[in-house]
């Protein structure tokens, strides 16, 4: 009797167990995961922070509007510390722990690097909405790498159409020295030559990321008698610069990647030093599109402050992914790696379109110049930009060195 009492015992225990099986796979099948990877400790935590603040918005309001496919999607943040190995590794844990499937980036071409062949090995999708080096779209693209961002090419092409027209006749160029800064400026050098070949490039200058001391290239900058200063360096590296080149005596005007950045130019505290300045990105602020008027108003509404450059940026690439997902019409990589090739996203800052053959976004590219009067901010900050469009500034495929999307 015991013994049958004790085999219904097991029985009922089985099937309790089973039970709580199916009631977990139930709950992690009712959600789609996606993991951020961003530097959200030390030097560049800030700018981390605000591009997984602008993919917090969009997953609200994907998730408001009754999710992606009737399910939830979940966030999972990954602090990449700026490093390749780190990243990966937390990657890793997360696809064979928790099963995540996609993963969206911004910060560190060198850790985008290393994510997007991670996604290949392991068939996930990663995203970039700011690792800009043209290399990852370029030789070494692969099938599971999406940029819903522009990329070094492009960026400097813009910046390059506006410095051909400036009417100056000497240029020069400081950059972070890793492959984002090197493709930034070649990139940079070669559309300024082909524009207009009487400017003169008077110097290409490169530091370590996170620098700390740029006297020594201000000077240089100084001495080589160049009225406008391009430069690709983002978060402390470009604040620092701006700072310390006005009291050093520089007069040049900088033509930057991302000066539509607020909290830079409060860094720098004081708006002598950058009004006058040029800055072009596929996502600033003060875009006058009705589409964007809605996304500033609704993200103000929502968090109390506005929706500036990074937070835009990795918003719009969120809900761009997010559309491919629709489209495929199922939570599986394969099925939404096909439904994003060729597909388009109107979005804050106009339409964009995912090239099939290296998955690089075509965006356009918006210019402005920093005025001292803001619509948004106390401090001086972006004007109205115009619009460069995408076709104007695209690397045909057969020119970006990418070997083929199954490599």
């Amino acid at each position: 009797m015991m013994k049958k009492i004790g085999l219904l015992c097991l029985a009922a225990s089985l099937v309790m167990a089973t039970g709580f099986c199916f009631v977990n796979q139930a709950q992690a099948e009712d959600t789609i995961k996606l993991a951020v990877v961003e530097p959200l400790s030390g030097t560049f935590k800030d700018i981390g922070d605000r591009y997984l603040e602008g993919v917090e918005y969009a997953v609200k309001i994907i998730n408001e509007q009754g999710g992606l496919l009737g399910k939830k999607v979940e966030i999972y943040a990954i602090d990449s510390e700026l490093k390749p190995d780190i990243a990966t590794r937390k990657a890793k844990k997360l696809i064979l722990k928790d099963g995540v499937k996609y993963f969206q980036g911004g910060t560190g071409s060198s850790v985008g690097a290393a994510m997007s062949a991670l996604a290949l090995k392991d068939n996930v999708l990663m995203t970039s909405y700011g690792m800009e080096a043209a290399s990852l779209t370029g030789e070494k693209c692969n099938k599971n790498f999406f940029r819903a961002d522009c990329n070094t090419d492009t960026h400097s092409y813009a910046l390059a159409a506006w410095t051909a027209k400036s009417g100056a006749k000497k240029v020069i160029g400081i950059a972070q020295d890793y492959s984002f800064g090197h493709e930034a400026m070649s990139a940079f050098v070669k559309k300024l030559k082909e524009l207009n070949p009487s400017i003169e490039m008077v110097g290409e200058l490169f530091h370590k990321i996170g620098e700390k001391d740029f006297a020594p290239y201000v000077s240089q900058i100084i001495n080589s008698g160049a009225e406008i200063v391009f430069t690709s360096n983002w978060g402390s590296d470009l604040t620092l610069l701006l700072k310390q080149a006005k009291p050093l005596g520089l007069k040049a005007k900088f033509i930057c990647y991302f000066l539509n950045d607020e909290t830079a130019i409060q860094s720098v505290a004081n708006d002598a030093a950058v009004i006058g300045s040029v800055t072009g990105d596929d996502y600033m602020l003060t875009i006058p599109l009705e589409a964007n008027k809605k996304f500033v108003d609704g993200f103000f509404k929502a968090k109390g402050h506005y929706p500036s450059w990074l937070r835009g940026k990795s918003y719009q690439a969120t809900m761009f992914w997010a559309k491919a997902v629709e489209k495929a019409g199922k939570d599986d990589v394969d099925a939404v790696r096909k439904a994003w090739e060729g597909l388009t996203y109107d979005g804050p800052a106009g339409t964009w379109y995912m090239r099939p053959c290296d998955h690089q976004a075509q965006v356009p590219i918006w210019i402005a110049e920093i005025v001292k009067d803001s619509a948004f901010y106390k401090h001086a900050y972006v004007g109205t930009p115009t619009m460069i469009p995408a076709k104007d500034i695209e690397v045909p495929c057969a020119e970006t060195g990418c070997p083929g999307l199954d490599k």
